[in-house]
C-alpha cells in the first residue's frame, strides 16, 4: 500500500514570519518578512518524510511559499506538490465580514488521491472547513521558542500512517 498524503500548512504552522523582526534574529528572509522555524521542525520533517508522502499547501503568496519551502525543505523535489493561495477557494465569512482562503481538498482527486488517504496540518480549521475529518489542527505559532507542538504531533501522526481511513479518526483531541 502507498503511503498516505501529508500537507503541511506553512505560516504560523511550519513558520513565523513578520515584516518586524522578533527580539530575535530571524532564521532566514522572504523577501520584506523575518521568518522563524518552529522549533523542533527539522526533527519533524525528517520524521514524517519517513512516514508520509509530503506536499505543501499555503494561502500564501507562491513567491513567498516557495521561499519558505527552500529554506524548509531544501530540495522541494522531494515534495508531491507546493501550492500557495491560487490553489485556494475564496470565500467570504459572513460573521467577521471578510474574505478567506479555504482549501478544497477536494481538488486532488484529478491528482489521483484519495480523500480517505490525506491529512493534513493546518492552525486554521476554517481553511479546512469541508474537510473536517482530514484536518489536524495544531495551535498557531507565532515565534516562540519554548514551543513543542511539533514534536508532540510526531507519536499522533506515527499512529495514523497505517490507518486506511483517516477522516473516520478523532482528530481533536490529539494531545491526550
Amino acid at each position: 500500500m502507498s503511503k498516505q498524503l501529508l500537507i503541511l500548512d506553512v505560516d504560523e504552522t511550519l513558520v513565523y514570519a513578520d515584516e518586524k523582526p522578533l527580539a530575535r534574529a530571524p532564521e532566514f528572509r522572504v523577501g520584506p518578512f523575518h521568518v522563524y522555524r518552529r522549533p523542533f521542525l527539522r526533527e519533524f520533517v525528517t520524521a514524517v518524510a519517513d512516514w508520509f508522502d509530503l506536499a505543501v499547501w499555503s494561502s500564501a503568496s507562491g513567491s513567498y511559499v516557495h521561499g519558505v519551502v527552500e529554506n524548509v525543505f531544501g530540495v522541494p523535489n522531494a515534495l508531491r506538490f507546493v501550492w500557495a493561495c491560487d490553489r485556494c477557494t475564496r470565500r467570504y465569512h459572513a460573521e467577521l465580514q471578510e474574505h478567506y482562503y479555504a482549501k478544497n481538498l477536494s481538488k486532488l482527486r484529478k491528482l489521483g488521491f484519495e480523500l480517505e488517504r490525506i491529512l493534513m496540518v493546518d492552525d486554521s480549521p476554517e481553511k479546512l472547513s469541508q474537510h473536517y475529518g482530514n484536518h489536524i489542527r495544531v495551535s498557531l505559532f507565532t515565534g516562540d521558542e519554548s514551543d513543542t507542538e511539533l514534536r508532540d504531533l510526531l507519536p499522533f501522526l506515527d499512529s495514523l500512517r497505517t490507518a486506511e481511513n483517516v477522516r473516520q479518526i478523532e482528530k481533536r483531541f490529539w494531545r491526550q
